[in-house]
């Protein structure tokens, strides 16, 4: 009977540990370990704070250059993301580069003639692909600092603007 007892009082504390560690792995703060947190994560407090920061100079481009609420976001589709950073890592690759990153930039749309007015072309954001070493295919092996972008490689544009265009973090 004594046996018993400490067969049943084993099981009920072997299932409220196994109770306890299940639900833990259910909250957001455990990260799977094959996931490595990157450098440069904001929180979105963060993000509203130099959302908020960029206020001004969206409002000079948009009051004095585009006389519009200008585009303050592109969105790409996670699929147009992870087929684009393949498809650059191949074209890199067999310019001889082996990819690093991608580096985005602020571009803008050319200006159009509506009903011969001159309209002003919203701002965009395209990304290139960089590498660190820009002279493997010269021989010399030479590293620079991680990041330079790879002349010759496509870029990717065409990201959706802010609906509405000027539309704050987040929408």
């Amino acid at each position: 009977m004594k046996n018993l007892g400490s067969l049943i009082l084993g099981l009920i504390i072997g299932a409220l540990v196994m109770y306890f560690y299940c639900c833990k792995l259910g909250t957001p703060d455990v990260v799977d370990p094959d996931i490595t947190k990157p450098s440069g994560i904001i929180t979105p407090k963060e993000a509203i704070a130099l959302d908020a920061l960029f206020n001004s100079r969206h409002k000079l481009i948009s009051d004095s250059i585009v006389k519009r609420p200008d585009n303050r976001s592109s969105w790409w589709s996670l699929d147009d993301i992870e087929n684009y950073l393949a498809y650059a890592k191949h074209q890199t690759d067999s310019l001889g580069f082996p990819m690093d990153g991608v580096r985005v930039y602020l571009g803008a749309y050319p200006d159009t003639k509506v009903d011969s007015t001159t309209v002003v072309g919203y701002t965009t954001m395209f990304m290139v692909p960089t590498s660190s070493k820009l002279n493997i295919k010269g021989g010399s092996g030479a590293a620079y600092r991680a990041g330079g972008d790879v002349s010759g490689a496509d870029g990717l544009n065409d990201g959706y603007g802010g609906n509405p265009p000027s539309a704050n973090y987040p929408q």
